[in-house]
């Protein structure tokens, strides 16, 4: 099986990964799509003006329904498509990959993913912004959304018709060896791999979890994206803050060494050890690590959040600037001073063997071991937790994707493959699975964004129109006649 997955990276890498560089900068390199999602982030949030700090505050006051309306339409509550968002972005990419990215890239790489995050912000806004527009309501009452409908449509009527259906087939494609791969495979691999340390039979015995976490997903799933976001609006809020409540106390535990450890990101993150790979090694590493952990300039929750019930698009789109805030600005820094303060990503120090073998749900836990003697029992379980929400969501993911590509009477037997693939992944390496994982999840950025930067005047013609409505002081009266909000 190792072999196999070997075989698909290597054709993915020379596809996606290959250095812009070309090997004339010594001892580093600079994948494409890494460099990609940089320049995608930095055009977008220069071309809406910052509308990730400057809307930021109006997007809260949506979240909790401030501006709901009589006229909304969709499948689930804005709320519910942000946490089913964050089920499949909040989890390992947060406590495995932070682990990971500083074994690899130094505590510097931490820098470059708040800094990837923030401008991860105007990634998600745009494409889910897209994803309201260009939605479509399917016979079955179902909403089809995303990254395909707004590639082939939206590309459409910009006269782009072949260029657009190829983009969507091919990010379609892409959407569902992600799930298989970072949405099902590094999810289950990492999983495994955190409570095997706690009950030794699943590591004699590791098809036998697989078999278990297929059944659970596979109950899930079943009953669609109004079962998944159900599961997901319970299980998201209660594990966020039981890892940030964690997190908390082992800093405030270690407060006299958490402005050493400030002090080393910063400083790795311009000068960081030639172990680390240089200056660009270690900002590959963050970006990597941040575009896998919030999926921003991925596409991958624009499908979900096309479902939302809402009247105007931006308003959505605002919603998801809470997804990279929450997820890699707030939780993946918390992780990181964890790791950095406790040092246990030292390659020469008593964990060497899980930096050597990228196991970083192990290392986060063993982190966290440190200051709370019993918290890696609970963080194992959370971290099982943190898979399975992050596996139901990247199901549906797959599932529309598969839907767009082979119509709806197929899905059952996407779901059937998705839970198949959960027991074959527990019996392959985590490091061959990580890579495949990277490769398909920031492959769907390549299609992706070339969809965000041909479509954005839709999306800045939208944002002025609703910009406008909101400083008049429509919106609010909008509200209130509608009867659904009351005047402040």
């Amino acid at each position: 099986m190792n072999s196999i997955f070997e075989q698909i990276n290597s054709l993915l890498g020379s596809l996606f990964f290959f250095d812009i560089f070309f090997g004339n900068m010594e001892g580093t390199s600079m994948p494409f799509i890494v460099a990609w999602l940089i320049a995608g982030g930095l055009f977008l949030t220069f071309r809406f003006g910052f509308i990730n700090a400057r809307m930021f505050g109006h997007a809260f006051k949506i979240i909790i329904g401030k501006y709901k309306t009589a006229d909304d339409v969709g499948e689930i509550t804005p709320f519910q498509s942000l946490t089913t968002a964050l089920s499949a972005t909040v989890g390992l990419g947060n406590i495995a990959g932070v682990a990971i990215a500083i074994a690899v890239g130094g505590p510097g790489a931490t820098f470059w993913m708040i800094l990837a995050g923030f401008f991860g912000m105007t990634l998600k806004f745009t494409e889910v912004t897209l994803a309201q527009i260009y939605r479509e309501r399917r016979p079955d009452g179902r909403i089809m959304g995303g990254a395909m409908q707004y590639l082939s449509i939206g590309l459409a009527s910009k006269g782009y018709i072949k260029l657009g259906k190829i983009l969507a087939v091919m990010f379609a494609l892409l959407a569902i060896g992600g799930s298989l791969g970072a949405g099902n495979a590094f999810q289950t691999s990492q999983a495994m791999g955190a409570l095997s340390e706690r009950i030794p039979f699943f590591q004699e015995y590791p098809i036998v979890f697989g078999l278990i976490l297929a059944t659970l997903v596979g109950f899930v799933i079943i009953g669609g994206i109004k079962r998944i976001a159900s599961t997901a609006e319970k299980i998201v809020p209660a594990m966020v803050l039981i890892y940030l409540v964690a997190s908390l106390w082992i800093l405030i535990t270690n407060a006299s060494q958490v402005p050493d450890a400030i002090s080393t990101i910063f400083h790795e993150a311009f000068a960081p050890t030639a172990a680390a790979g240089g200056l660009i090694g270690v900002l590959v590493q963050g970006f990597k690590r941040a575009a896998f952990s919030s999926e921003a300039g991925i596409g991958s929750a624009a499908i979900v959040h096309s479902t939302a019930s809402v009247k105007y698009p931006v308003r959505q789109g605002m919603v998801a600037l809470y997804e990279p805030f929450i997820d890699t600005i707030v939780i993946c820094s918390m992780t990181a001073l964890v790791i950095v303060t406790t040092g246990v990503y030292d390659p020469s120090g008593e964990f060497a063997s899980l930096v050597a073998s990228k196991q970083g749900a192990a290392l986060t836990a063993a982190a966290y071991g440190t200051v709370i003697s019993w918290f890696p029992v609970i963080l194992s379980f959370s971290i099982v937790l943190f898979a399975f929400s992050t596996m139901i969501s990247w199901s549906y993911y797959g599932e529309r994707s598969w839907t767009y590509l082979f119509g709806e009477k197929y899905t059952l037997l996407y779901k059937l493959i998705f839970v198949s693939f959960t027991v074959i992944s527990s019996i392959t390496s985590a490091s061959t699975l990580l890579e495949f994982s990277d490769l398909l999840i920031l492959g769907m950025a390549l299609p992706n964004l070339i969809g965000l930067y041909m479509l954005q005047g839709v999306v800045h013609a939208n944002l002025k129109a609703y910009l406008r409505k909101w400083k008049s002081g429509e919106l609010d009266r909008e509200c209130i006649e509608k009867g659904v909000c009351k005047a402040e």
